[in-house]
């Protein structure tokens, strides 16, 4: 029985090494010396994400039982920074992903899930009845600058200003560059478990337009909490980037984040109408399919493997 995306452990990140399948499992080969090469075991099954950063070379085999056990498996830049793709197991529902691509669909859920993310950050309060998608951002927007000017009077750094320039990364200050590395930390948390629920990354209720929208939409949840402290406290930092990296890690042990994000986005892509009847149920976090099913307009899901002609052509 694999442990639930909730429990499991939250990502490994390597870079330099040759991860291989042998007859024990799943490790990676360190090479230290011409004559000495080193192996790490690596926990497949009760590991939700694996990313992999530069330098590494991943074996079929190895890549099958990670499908298998149901880890997301991400590559990624140095050091964890920028995913750039991820593949997930075949074996998942689409339950989610139905629940996701409808309420994407339907404008008016999709302006109620963002209003709904909006709520989980902040004060749902301050949210007029007739709230549109540009409103509730210029809302987003004055809280994020509020709590920016908060954090930097409590470092004593004066003014700061959220700049992201990818082709100018060595010119950020190092608040900028401690956050950026840390938000990509935390994307490819949220990235796993969306793998790991069956959701597209790429469907953003409120982002738009890269396949990781979704991913972005769910990590603004945890960045007030998790990443924007870490990254005022390295202003003086000579290594932000590293720095950033290991104290969010150091953070997640304190932090259950995996199964925030499975019942946040449980939650939010749950219609309204069927919060009562799912009161109840065990909304697994990992639920694998056995049987492919039919779909009709009519009568809903229809069992597959079964034989509907009526002798007319």
């Amino acid at each position: 029985m694999l442990p639930r995306v909730a429990d499991s452990l939250s990502f490994l990140y390597l870079d330099m090494v040759r991860v291989v399948q042998d007859d024990t499992g799943v490790c990676a080969q360190i090479q230290v010396s011409e004559d000495r090469t080193d192996t790490v075991y690596i926990p497949t099954a009760a590991l939700s994400c694996l990313l992999l950063g530069p330098g590494v070379s991943i074996t079929t085999r190895a890549l099958a039982t990670l499908a298998r056990h149901g880890t997301s498996v991400v590559c990624t830049g140095s050091g964890g920074v920028r995913a750039y793709a991820g593949i997930l197991p075949s074996s998942l529902t689409t339950h989610w992903l139905e629940q996701q691509a409808a309420g994407w669909a339907d404008p008016a859920r999709r302006l109620d899930v963002a209003v709904s993310m909006y709520g989980m950050r902040f004060d749902a309060g301050d949210v007029p009845g007739d709230v549109t998608l540009h409103t509730l951002r210029g809302l987003e927007g004055q809280r994020m600058k509020a709590l920016y000017r908060l954090l930097a009077q409590q470092h004593g750094i004066g003014r700061f200003r959220r700049n992201y320039h990818p082709d100018q990364w060595d010119r950020q200050d190092p608040v900028n560059l401690a956050l950026s590395a840390a938000n990509t930390c935390l994307y490819g948390i949220v990235h796993a478990a969306l793998l790991a629920l069956g959701c597209s990354p790429a469907l953003g209720f409120v982002h738009a337009g890269t396949q990781h929208a979704f991913v972005y939409d769910i990590a603004d949840l945890y960045k007030a909490d998790l990443t924007l402290p870490v990254a005022f406290s390295l202003h003086q930092s000579a290594n932000p980037e590293q720095e950033a990296r290991r104290k969010f890690r150091e953070g997640l042990r304190l932090v259950r984040l995996l199964p925030r994000i499975v019942r946040d986005v449980q939650t939010l892509l749950t219609p309204a109408d069927d919060e009562a009847d799912n009161e109840d149920d065990d909304r697994s976090d990992r639920r694998e399919v056995e049987m492919v099913h039919l779909w009709d307009p009519r009568e809903g899901v229809l069992p597959a493997g079964v034989n509907y002609g009526r002798g007319e052509l």
